[in-house]
């Protein structure tokens, strides 16, 4: 049994807010929504980037002993969800001190450093990262793709065609073809799909 989190009502907020996100955006890939729902869906990520943000000003990263493995989880994926490139840079740091600290899982660490070089226009580390186009779901550029599937074991990660099959199940989607949302492409911030 896990300890009781230091600051309980701060891990039932991020709870319930990453929960929120995570819905929302689940919808959005798996059914699409409309222009009004997207922005709704905007502004709560924006809401939430906002209260992120000072809880890490105040706090540092909210890991495991300060707000329980659920707590963290729900931060995490709300900085998934937050596409601020600030905010996940000061994320990205704060988690890995506390993955260091083994107060945080390191995957968590790989997908939010992937999400930032992915925002930052460079080649993702862990292959975490995936959009839908026309032509299906389809990883994104990845840094040595070698030894990509070395460098996911060493972070906890599946290897990367189990990684994309679980991602396909998830999705329900055909390997053949995906619609697109919005007519563009869509990165997928699926917390935990990669």
């Amino acid at each position: 049994m896990s300890p009781q989190p230091q600051l309980p009502n701060l891990a039932r907020d991020l709870i319930t807010r990453g929960h929120e996100a995570a819905e929302h955006w689940s919808c959005r890939i798996r059914h699409g929504v409309d222009a009004v729902e997207i922005g709704q869906f905007r502004h709560v990520d924006h809401a939430n980037a906002g209260f992120l943000q000072l809880v890490l000003a105040g706090h540092g990263w909210p890991e495991h002993r300060l707000v329980g493995v659920d707590g963290c989880r729900a931060a995490w994926r709300i900085a998934l969800h937050a596409d601020q490139f600030d905010l996940h840079r000061a994320a990205v740091r704060l988690l890995h001190r506390a993955v260091a600290e083994d107060d945080a899982p390191a995957w968590q660490e790989a997908h939010l450093q992937d999400r930032t070089l992915i925002m930052g226009a460079q080649a993702q580390e862990w292959g975490t990262q995936y959009r839908i186009t026309p032509t299906g779901v389809h990883r994104c550029p990845v840094q040595e793709p070698a030894e990509l599937d070395t460098r996911r074991a060493s972070v906890g990660l599946p290897p990367s065609a189990t990684a994309m099959a679980a991602l396909l199940d998830r999705l329900a989607v055909s390997r053949q073809a995906v619609n697109p949302i919005d007519g563009i492409d869509a990165l997928l911030p699926l917390a935990g799909a990669a």
